[in-house]
């Protein structure tokens, strides 16, 4: 038998069914969470639905079995944190977040890191300081010869690709928003910045990896406007203009209690409820959601009544709730079908000496699978890891592969078709021969343990993984099939993952912080509520250009090129 709960029924309230304030938040990852925040600090009612565990894909994953002897267990990740200066939403969340000792809440928890290694097989690495660098310019020319000489300073790129590449992000940064989305969306990245036609270093460095990396997806697929606008805030922004903080910023320890658990104590301060159940579908009636059905941890299946019902599920999810009925009032909800998701996942390697492999991240750049790393014991001096597991750990290097459809090196096997002893022996021989082969970095002896992010299962059946985590990909021309938040087509329904259009228009906790506060503000819209609507911030643009973006605007519209772009 179904039965019918109210969100928010754990704490009665007289009267809740005539306040209109009960909100169902659909989803504990951090666009759930951020929803469920800023909903509470305006007396909204909130319960919260998760299967699985609050905090999503940023959350930390307890090693089964590893401390000893009274030691906390290790922690394990889905992949390491990553804090660019210029995200804006997660920061602010993060000051309103107590923590024991930090004056700013857990915002004091994050810390800079001071470079980044780009580490090559058989050639030189890179290693680049992360901070201020040039000046800001004054014209077009100074744009150029800025970034430029950055590249070149930094990598062993010829002039001539490194003036060219910053030739394209010209184009980009002095292209009008019609252009941006009309025309960039649809281009992949690799045709924009014509890599077939320039040197190997400039495909690998700056096609390839710079894809892989940011979105975890080929450069052929990858969309220009999503990784044009990243290079706007990383490369275009120099001397790091309204950043939030340090270009690069980790936190001090794991995730999960450096940031997430404190969270949850924050909502559960402010009255949020939450409530272990998976969503099956959803209700209609008339323009409005009447009630979203779930299944909670003891298999008993329920009706959970709202008033609001913010949807905070991954787009894999998400999708598979839209009946013909929702459809037929959100027609442009289909075009999420066609939306794209693959794999990054992490895989940790716990060490018994600490690793000097960078003060930050590390990119393999000439690796089949696209890692990139983090040895976080440099980092994680609120809880080091030299206290957890069974007292041997030292060190861990947290890895994320970005690539598991390509062939590795020792089996021939992608990541998906590798059993989890394959990808952790795979993985770390692609480290190996980056690292080592100038001198030993990384020894097999040092090897404590490895854990691979508990998404990652095993079929045997099939002979190879599912993935319960995976990633949405922007790719060229998917802009068109993300829907806006709201409608008021079906009014009581409001989206807040980070597939939603947003801003910062890359999948990831800013994103997902940015939409969940969007859909915050159309609820406080339709519920006709007077309280103060959640901050939204915009991302850096070069005020210099921006004559030359109004000028765009008519060149678009004229059907004429950018006036860079020859």
């Amino acid at each position: 038998m179904v039965g019918a709960v109210a969100a928010g029924a754990a704490r009665p309230t007289a009267a809740r069914a005539d306040t209109g304030r009960r909100v169902a938040v659909l989803g504990g990852g951090v666009a759930g969470l951020t929803a469920a925040h800023e909903l509470a600090e305006r007396g909204f009612e909130v319960t919260v639905y998760e299967r699985r565990a609050l905090g999503g894909k940023a959350r930390s994953i307890a090693v089964p079995g590893s401390g000893k002897d009274g030691r906390p267990e290790l922690w394990g990740e889905h992949g390491f944190r990553f804090f660019p200066g210029f995200y804006r939403h997660i920061p602010d969340t993060m000051r309103r977040i107590p923590f024991a000792g930090n004056a700013n809440g857990v915002w004091d928890n994050l810390i800079a890191a001071p470079e980044a290694r780009f580490s090559r097989k058989d050639a030189d690495d890179i290693v680049i300081p992360m901070g201020r660098f040039g000046k800001i310019w004054s014209s077009p020319d100074e744009f150029r010869e800025t970034v430029g000489s950055a590249i070149t300073t930094s990598t062993s790129m010829g002039t001539s690709d490194a003036l060219y590449f910053a030739n394209r992000l010209l184009v980009f940064n002095t292209s009008c928003d019609a252009r941006r989305f009309g025309q960039w969306d649809n281009v992949p990245w690799r045709d924009y910045v014509g890599a077939g036609r320039r040197s190997n270093e400039f495909r690998t460095l700056l096609s390839r990896t710079l894809t892989t990396l940011l979105v975890a997806a080929k450069e052929d697929k990858a969309s220009t406007l999503t990784i044009g606008t990243m290079g706007e805030q990383f490369l275009g922004n120099p001397l790091e203009v309204g950043n939030d903080g340090a270009l690069d910023r980790l936190l001090n320890g794991a995730t999960t209690e450096a940031w997430i658990d404190p969270w949850v104590k924050r909502l559960e301060d402010l009255g949020v409820t939450f409530v272990n159940a998976e969503v099956r579908g959803l209700e209609l009636d008339g323009a409005r959601i009447s009630g979203a059905r779930v299944v909670d941890s003891a298999g008993a299946a329920q009706t959970v009544i709202a008033d609001h019902f913010v949807s905070a599920l991954p787009v894999e999810v998400a999708r598979t709730l839209w009946t013909p009925e929702i459809l037929s009032l959100r027609p442009e909800l289909a075009g999420m079908s066609q939306l794209t998701v693959d794999w990054m996942s992490g895989i940790q390697f716990f060490l018994r000496r600490p690793t000097d492999i960078a003060r930050g991240h590390t990119a393999y750049v000439d690796s089949p699978w696209s890692l990139t790393s983090i040895a976080q014991g440099q980092f994680w001096n609120r809880t080091p890891i030299t206290g957890l597991g069974d007292g041997t750990v030292q060190d861990c290097l947290s890895v994320d592969i970005s690539d598991w459809n390509t062939p590795g090196m020792l089996y021939g096997k992608t990541a998906k078709e590798c059993t989890h002893d394959e990808i952790a022996r795979e993985a770390w021989a692609q480290l190996k021969a980056h690292l080592n082969d100038r001198a030993e970095l990384l020894r097999d002896d040092d090897l404590h343990s490895w854990f691979l992010d508990a998404g990652v299962a095993w079929d045997a059946a099939q002979q190879r993984n599912t993935n319960a985590d995976p990633l949405l990909i922007n790719t060229a021309g998917s802009w068109a099939l993300r829907p806006e938040s709201h409608s008021d087509a079906l009014q009581n329904l409001y989206l807040a993952g980070d597939y939603v259009r947003t801003n910062v228009d890359l999948a990831t906790m800013e994103g997902a912080s940015e939409a969940a506060r969007t859909a915050v503000n159309k609820l406080l819209d339709v519920a006709g509520s007077d309280a103060p609507r959640c901050t939204l911030f915009t991302l850096y643009r070069a005020e210099a250009l921006e004559p030359f973006r109004q000028l765009d605007i008519q060149r678009y519209a004229a059907g004429q090129p950018n006036m860079f772009d020859v």
